[in-house]
Order: structure tokens, then C-alpha cells, then sequence
């Protein structure tokens, strides 16, 4: 069934653009109050002039806990947060740039947590709010070619997790939210083929499709994560004998 949104204020962050801006396009058109933060001020205010809905920003740095505490300050209260703050370079462990491997861990990963430091307690207080955290089908097992961005991914996923497992039979909803590969500046480093790439709209309509139900987690597209999902069960040496 359905969820009611008409009324509802959400706090989108990392909505400037790519996943987060189509999020925040059907959200808005769904009758959601968006607050929007990025780093870029003027990328929101784009952002916010294209909304059907009410919507405002707020500017954050998801790498600094003060940028982060400031900015829901500005907030106050809301019924619920999307985290789709991410960035992205291939990396292979032969090449590995320490301050880029840094930064996909401190923003992807802990900036999700210094987000959550923020939003949880008033959510546990009141026994309501709703978390939507996006990981990755990238996070389920090791890959080549993904260091940094894997084990973010993967520490975003266990992060939802371990919070479902904590919150579900409260009034706090927890959902977890694991694209393949989409279309964006971030995926434009690739020099490889990534089968089933979606279009930000596209992968939006399946973020938004989850968001609607009671389900705790989505990977997609469908056919793709199946493949990956998979490949959790088979042993190491043939794991990585196909995946490497």
C-alpha cells in the first residue's frame, strides 16, 4: 500500500545532483517538503528552482561533524532522511591514490554516520522518523577495480543493517537501498562496460518504488543483483577465479 507523503518534510542529503536530484524531483512531485544539502550552494539552489513542491537547502559537508550539526540545526524537525552523499574514482590496489581512497571512505561511509550521529536520537525520542540509506550492489563482496569505494559501500550496508536490527519493532523505519551501476558524472571515470546502467530517472523510480513499501532492503536492477547477491554463497577460490 501506498504511502502518505502530502505533508511530510524530508532532509535529502547529497540531492544536488545525479540519483539525489531525480529522488528529490519525485519526492517533491509526491507532495514532500525537501531540504536539500550538498556542498554546493549554487548546484541546490538549481536544484530547488526546478521542484514542484516546497522545498529549500540547507549547505553541508558531510566530511566535517560541525558542518553537519549546523546543518540540521537549520533543518529542525523532520520525518525523514535520504543519504545519497557519495563520491567515486576507480581504484586498483596497484595504483592507489591515499588521498581519493580517504575521501570515498570519509564521505560515502562516515559522513552517513555523522549524518545518522545527528538525526537518531531525536527519531529515537520520538519513536518515529524514517531512514533511507543508499549502498551499493558494489558493497556485497569484494571487487577489482573498487577499493575505497566497495568498502564504503559495504560499511553503509552494514550500518543499515545493524540499524534495522536494532529499530524494527519501534516506530523508527529503516530502509537500505542498493543501486547497480547509474548514469552521472561519477560513473563517467569508468572505461569499462556496466551492464544494466540506468539513467537517474530510472534508478530513482526504483529508489522511490521502495521507499513506498514496508521492505527493509532493494538491489537493483533485478537481474543484475541477482548476480551479485549470488555470489556471496560461493566459495573464495571460484569467487574470485570468475570475479577477478
Amino acid at each position: 500500500m501506498t504511502k502518505q507523503w502530502a505533508g511530510k518534510r524530508y532532509w535529502l542529503v547529497g540531492a544536488s545532483a545525479g540519483l539525489g536530484e531525480a529522488v528529490a524531483q519525485m519526492m517533491s512531485a509526491a507532495g514532500v517538503e525537501v531540504i536539500l544539502s550538498a556542498r554546493s550552494e549554487d548546484d541546490l539552489k538549481r536544484v530547488v528552482d526546478t521542484l514542484p513542491g516546497k522545498a529549500s537547502y540547507v549547505t553541508c559537508d558531510v566530511s566535517s561533524l560541525k558542518s553537519v550539526e549546523e546543518a540540521y540545526a537549520q533543518v529542525d524537525e523532520i520525518d525523514g532522511v535520504v543519504f545519497l552523499a557519495g563520491v567515486y574514482w576507480p581504484m586498483k590496489a596497484d595504483a592507489v591514490d591515499a588521498a581519493q581512497l580517504e575521501q570515498m571512505v570519509d564521505i560515502n561511509f562516515t559522513g552517513a554516520a555523522r549524518v545518522l550521529g545527528a538525526i537518531l536520537p531525536d527519531f529515537v525520542k520520538r519513536d518515529a522518523g524514517h531512514i533511507v540509506l543508499t549502498g551499493s550492489l558494489s558493497g556485497f563482496r569484494g571487487l577489482p577495480g573498487a577499493v575505497g569505494y566497495g568498502a564504503s559501500k559495504a560499511g553503509v550496508m552494514y550500518l543499515g543493517e545493524s540499524l534495522y536490527a536494532d529499530l524494527r519493532k519501534t516506530g523508527v523505519e529503516v530502509q537500505l537501498i542498493n543501486p547497480g551501476f547509474i548514469k552521472t558524472r561519477l560513473t563517467d571515470k569508468n572505461d569499462f562496460n556496466m551492464p544494466f546502467i540506468q539513467t537517474p530517472e530510472e534508478a530513482a523510480r526504483d529508489f522511490w518504488e521502495h521507499m513506498n513499501s514496508t521492505a527493509f532492503k532493494k538491489s537493483f536492477p533485478r537481474a543484475f543483483s541477482l548476480m551479485f547477491r549470488a555470489s556471496q554463497f560461493l566459495p573464495d577460490w571460484l569467487y574470485y577465479r570468475i570475479f577477478a
